[in-house]
């Protein structure tokens, strides 16, 4: 799905073993596989089924979705930042898609 957009607030800058608060959100309309069309027939189900965060390679959050979840899932979470490095995101969709964004974060002092 083309119109699918990720976004993610990390902070650019953290101390040496500082927790910090992680929020993503990805627009995405979400299909349950529930609903019928004008002329009755299932509207495939189309939601993001999985989301996970690695931090240099290493994973740190992940989930699986299941139908219930909302359109535009949104995620919250913390992680211990021990070193600078890069936070990849990722989103995969029911028809395969799979959506990326990456974000840096430095360690100061």
């Amino acid at each position: 799905m083309a119109s699918a957009k990720p976004r993610v607030k990390v902070p650019k800058t953290a101390a040496k073993d500082e927790v910090i608060t992680i929020k993503t959100l990805i627009s995405h309309k979400m299909e349950s596989g529930q609903r019928k069309d004008k002329e009755g027939n299932i509207i495939p189900q189309k939601i993001i089924n999985k989301f996970s965060a690695e931090f240099n390679g290493t994973p740190v959050f992940e989930v699986d979705l299941e139908p219930a979840i909302s359109a535009n899932p949104y995620f919250e979470f913390s992680m211990k930042v021990p070193e600078s490095g890069k936070i990849t995101f990722t989103w995969v969709d029911d028809d395969g898609s799979t959506y990326t964004e990456e974000k840096s974060i430095e360690v100061t002092g």
